[in-house]
């Protein structure tokens, strides 16, 4: 099975000017799209912040915040509304793996 990626840009709609663009894995089995917590201040701040806990693929519970609502777009697609999880990510190599989830997927809607 090959590895999809593509490039998707997130904008706060609440703070012009704040806004990321990367690369991101399109990953079915996650629901959010995922950022290391160490880029949540270049998205500036929304009105909604909340704590979770969420179980990764290999059954550790990790604690993340949910916020939103910025507006993502991935490349080709009309831009949507949704939610960001930020959670701590290790660079591998020196860089991080953003992961798309089935939720932004699924509002835009694309096929995987």
């Amino acid at each position: 099975m090959g590895r999809i990626t593509t490039s998707v840009e997130i904008n706060n709609p609440f703070e012009p000017g704040k806004a990321l663009r990367c690369d991101a894995l399109v990953d079915t089995g996650a629901s959010h799209m995922i950022l290391p917590r160490a880029w949540k201040d270049r998205l500036g701040t929304v009105p909604k912040s909340s704590k979770v806990e969420k179980e990764t693929a290999d059954q550790k519970s990790i604690g993340g915040e949910v916020c939103g609502p910025f507006t993502i777009q991935l490349e080709g697609f009309r831009p949507v509304s949704g939610e960001v999880l930020f959670i701590d990510m290790y660079p591998d190599n020196g860089a991080y793996e953003p992961l798309l989830g089935y939720l932004v997927l699924e509002a835009l809607p694309a096929a995987v």
